[in-house]
Parts: C-alpha cells; sequence; structure tokens
C-alpha cells in the first residue's frame, strides 16, 4: 500500500518517522513511584509529560499525548515545538489484576473532532494480542479504527503487543508479534507500531531478520517501540528495523525513562534525555534517508 500524502506531517525532512511517546498512564506513575518511593498523584504524572514534551518536541518529528493525563495539559503549556506534529491517544486502557493493560480499545469518550481542531494530524490505537483472544474482535476494533481516521483526514496508527494468553500456559512472545503482524498488518492502517523482535536481545542477524518478516506482512509504513528493549540496544533495534524496511521508530522509555522521578527533571532532560533522542533521529534520516 503506497503511503497517503498525510504520513508526510509525521515525517522528517529525510522521510523518517522519528516520533517521541508521553503517552504512557499507570506504567508511568509506577516508574515516578518506584524512583520517589512515595505515592504519584496526577499532578505529577501530567507535570512530567508537560516538562518532557517541552524539551525533546524540538527534536522530533511528532510526539504522541493521552487525553487521560497529558493532552490538555502540553497544549495549555504551549508545550509542543511548533515543527512537531500531535498524535493522541485514543485507546482506553483496561487494566487487570497483575498488568497495567489487560486489553485496550477504542476510547468512545472522545471527541476525535474536537481533537482535530486542537491540532492532531494522527491518533493511535493500542491493540493487545494474545493467542487466545477474540481475533474477529482485534480485527473489527481496528478496521472501524481506520474508518473513524480516514473520515477525518486523520492518519492512523495501530500498536499491536504482543502478550501471554489469559489462560496462562506456554508463551512465545516473538511468534506473537509476527502472529499480531499477520493478522493486523494488512488492515489499511496508515503507521504500524511493533515491538522489535526478541526485544532486541538477539544478535544483529536475528533481530534484522525478525524485522524482514515484519516488512513481508506488514502493508504499509511501519515502526518500532521501545517497550521491553535496553536503551543502550534500542539505537541499534531502530537501525537494524529501518535497514529492513522500517521508516523510524515511535517511542519514548529509551528516551526518557532514565530521568524518571529525577528531582532536577528539566536538568536531566536536557542533559540525558535529548542527546538518546538526537541519536535515535540521526539513526532514521542515516538509514531512511539515505
Amino acid at each position: 500500500m503506497t503511503a497517503r500524502p498525510a504520513l508526510k506531517r509525521l515525517a522528517r525532512p529525510s522521510g523518517g518517522l522519528a516520533m517521541l511517546a508521553v503517552d504512557q498512564r499507570e506504567a508511568l506513575r509506577a516508574m515516578i513511584a518506584e524512583r520517589t518511593g512515595a505515592p504519584v498523584p496526577d499532578e505529577d504524572v501530567t507535570a512530567f509529560k508537560v516538562a518532557a514534551t517541552r524539551a525533546l518536541t524540538p527534536h522530533a518529528s511528532a510526539v504522541l499525548v493521552d487525553p487521560q493525563f497529558g493532552w490538555e495539559a502540553v497544549l495549555a503549556a504551549d508545550a509542543v515545538d511548533p515543527a512537531c506534529a500531535l498524535i493522541a491517544a485514543a485507546d482506553h486502557f483496561v487494566p487487570g489484576e497483575t498488568e497495567f493493560v489487560r486489553d485496550a480499545v477504542i476510547d468512545e469518550s472522545l471527541d476525535l473532532d474536537a481533537l482535530a481542531r486542537q491540532g492532531a494530524v494522527a491518533l493511535k490505537l493500542l491493540v493487545v494480542w494474545r493467542p487466545d483472544g477474540d481475533r474477529d474482535r482485534r480485527v473489527a476494533m481496528v478496521e472501524e479504527f481506520v474508518a473513524r481516521c480516514r473520515r477525518r483526514d486523520l492518519v492512523s496508527i495501530i500498536e499491536p503487543v504482543s502478550r501471554a494468553p489469559l489462560a496462562g500456559g506456554d508463551f512465545d512472545a516473538d511468534a506473537g508479534i509476527l502472529a499480531a503482524a499477520r493478522e493486523l498488518g494488512a488492515l489499511g492502517a496508515d503507521v504500524y507500531k511493533t515491538e522489535v523482535p526478541t526485544h532486541g536481545k538477539g544478535g544483529d542477524l536475528e533481530v534484522r531478520e525478525g524485522c524482514r518478516r515484519i516488512d513481508d506482512l506488514v502493508d504499509g509504513a511501519w515502526v518500532v517501540l521501545s517497550s521491553g528493549v535496553a536503551a543502550d540496544r534500542f539505537p541499534d533495534a531502530v537501525r537494524l528495523a529501518c535497514e529492513a524496511g522500517a521508516s523510524g521508530f515511535l517511542a519514548g522509555r529509551a528516551v526518557w525513562a532514565s530521568v524518571v522521578g529525577s528531582p532536577r527533571l528539566e536538568e536531566d532532560l536536557e542533559r540525558v534525555a535529548v542527546p538518546a533522542l538526537q541519536r535515535l533521529v540521526r539513526v532514521v534520516d542515516e538509514t531512511v534517508g539515505r
């Protein structure tokens, strides 16, 4: 499938996608609590998102923000760099007893037209893929999400994540990554956001081969996320993915996780997170743009 012209709104001059994610919710609250050793109110979660958005969006081609904790706050604070495109998270996370996100569905409480008027050029939907999950429901949800985006001329981004069966038992995360791409990668989404094969723990050849298999399955642009990948491995993972056909990344933890909970957050964002993001951007420009 040829990429829609609207996709250019998320891209760098090289054509690569170097996109920042600050849409983490309860997982981010838990990260802050782990670092500070104290309860984390909603306003602290929001404050982190505003600070990270302000520091990092001058270096990203797009930023993904959630309406629950971040959207209105980053807009009110004028924290998004004018050259950085806005992506709104359109998913509602369903928590489980042992998981921050047991499932995800389209957030029906959102006014998508209002998000577009506020500057959103794209929407993102998380899709939890489990081997014992309901395939027909996943497919129908993605197709409905893509249709809603197209009616509003918004770029559609889906993010399938491979998770263990709810019934328990053996689980092959890598097989799930590929199965999700096979099931959902040709349903018309403008961007397919995937986990890195082996979560970057395999050698370069293994990761690259996994990425090539994803490229064969996804009918359109695709990018990698950083969850589960060691921060110092993620630049290599982005390079390997782009060499295999990816267009870049949409990631947060590999950029800013090390400064979460810092008492000198603004300083550490500039000192640590900005260089980490700049390195990833260089990888995309050098690999996709060559």
